[in-house]
């Protein structure tokens, strides 16, 4: 028995790791593509809250992201079609010097989905990630989420073995 089953840590669901190298070129994405700051905010957390389908994140709490020390190596991107509808979002993050950088939240509106607007999403991240000089990039999704784990492997990503989610009981 481990240390964590034993303190009380159950296992939960499995999630699907996968990892894109990017020591070599990264594909040209099919979106204009902006690096949102505080004033154009309210357009990323718009597209968060419809892809996610949750009211919580919004510009208040974007602010508050951005203003922590974790933030200072982030970047925000949302990507638009030709009609200039925003229709995905992706923040990257820095995991530290020599380590991989991270795709955390990837979503794309629901009115948009189906058109390869993650999987252009997912490559301006990982540029993004190569322009900061990460030679690696990861991201982890639930494995139930199917739609996720293709668009990320579309954009280059290799998946990984499953892992499993802890959890204890409050």
């Amino acid at each position: 028995m481990d240390l964590l089953s034993a303190d009380g840590w159950k296992m939960d669901e499995p999630w699907t790791p996968l990892r894109r190298d990017l020591t070599g070129p990264v594909d040209n994405q099919r979106l204009r593509i902006e690096v949102i700051t505080p004033e154009r905010a309210h357009v990323w957390t718009a597209v968060h809250r419809a892809a996610f389908g949750s009211p919580k994140f919004t510009y208040d709490r974007w602010h508050a992201m951005a203003s922590g020390l974790p933030y200072d190596d982030a970047r925000c991107l949302v990507g638009y079609d030709n009609q200039g509808n925003a229709v995905a979002m992706v923040t990257v993050w820095s995991a530290g010097p020599g380590k991989p950088g991270v795709l955390e939240p990837m979503g794309v509106h629901p009115d948009h989905r189906g058109h390869g607007y993650g999987m252009a999403t997912t490559l301006a991240a990982a540029r993004a990630l190569q322009e900061l000089g990460f030679s690696s990039a990861v991201v982890c999704t639930p494995s139930s989420n199917v739609g996720a784990v293709a668009t990320y492997k579309s954009a280059g990503f290799q998946e990984l073995p499953e892992r499993r989610d802890r959890y204890r009981d409050a």
